[in-house]
């Protein structure tokens, strides 16, 4: 199983942001970028809300945007990932994401993996006009034509230059229904479930014959504090993996931003503990 990072202070959810993301600055997400690279994490994420409205006070209403944020990381990063998690797709037409997204991973090397959902705020669809009624099928649609242009230079007679480093985009599917795993297992890479019981996604996941290499990406319920609670932490990483994870995307617990990385420095060595008996 392998383990990535949700990026702190990108998004500000309440009940999972801790106080000093509000005020970190672009050195802060540099050092725990770096740091992630360094100890051989698998992916760091960023969110996508264009306006969120001001009564969704459980949602919270800070999200970076993912293409200037993954750009920015990419810049202080060399091996690790960069996972949108997710873009929602029905804001987006196909051609556009391949441009934009293709270059930051021709500019990351090839480290992009585009992590897509539904969406579920009606307010910001209508803002941005995109489909509400039908955004299932109008995502399945354009999930479909994704795949099949990305890294394409030549598209329907147009030139999308660059285009993605590779044809083959890894794709991440977000969602909490059966639709949403069947549409992973079918266009996509992998499985990006939340609001759900490890029963409820093991239950669902027996549903579908996944492909070969298919991941199914699992985040912890609360932020891990592997300085505080090693075991605990392992604990948890081994529950995910045993529920059928093959990857971790986990929120930690921190003061600041010296803190996550020392975090980091312990979860790491959690991980090596993960593949003791």
């Amino acid at each position: 199983m392998r383990i990535g990072v949700m990026t702190p202070a990108v998004t500000a959810v309440p009940g999972q942001s801790e106080p000093w993301e509000a005020a970190a600055s672009p050195d802060d997400l540099i050092e725990i970028a770096g740091t992630a690279d360094h100890l051989g994490f698998d992916h760091l994420t960023c969110s996508e809300h264009v306006a969120v409205p001001d009564n969704a006070a459980d949602r919270g209403t800070t999200y970076w945007d993912p293409l200037a944020t993954l750009s920015f990381l990419a810049a202080s990063t060399t091996r690790i990932h960069l996972a949108t998690a997710v873009l929602v797709l029905p804001y987006h037409r196909p051609i556009e994401l391949a441009k934009r997204y293709g270059t930051l991973d021709r500019l990351s090397g090839g480290r992009l993996i585009l992590g897509v959902g539904v969406g579920s705020l009606r307010e910001e669809f209508d803002l941005l006009g995109a489909p509400w009624s039908d955004r299932g099928a109008v995502t399945d649609q354009r999930l479909a034509e994704l795949r099949d242009i990305w890294g394409r230079r030549e598209v329907d007679g147009m030139i999308v230059s660059p285009a993605a480093s590779t044809t083959q985009a890894p794709i991440w599917v977000g969602g909490r229904t059966g639709r949403s795993l069947r549409r992973a297992s079918t266009l996509g890479d992998g499985w990006m479930p939340f609001g759900l019981s490890l029963t409820q996604i093991a239950e669902l996941l027996a549903t579908v014959k996944a492909p070969a290499g298919f991941d199914v990406v699992l985040t912890p319920s609360r932020p891990l504090d592997p300085l505080g609670d090693s075991a605990g932490t392992v604990a948890v990483l081994r529950r995910l993996r045993d529920a059928g994870a093959t990857v971790a995307s986990v929120r930690i617990s921190a003061r600041s931003a010296a803190h996550y990385c020392e975090q980091l420095e312990r979860l790491s060595r959690c991980t090596t503990e993960l593949e003791q008996p």
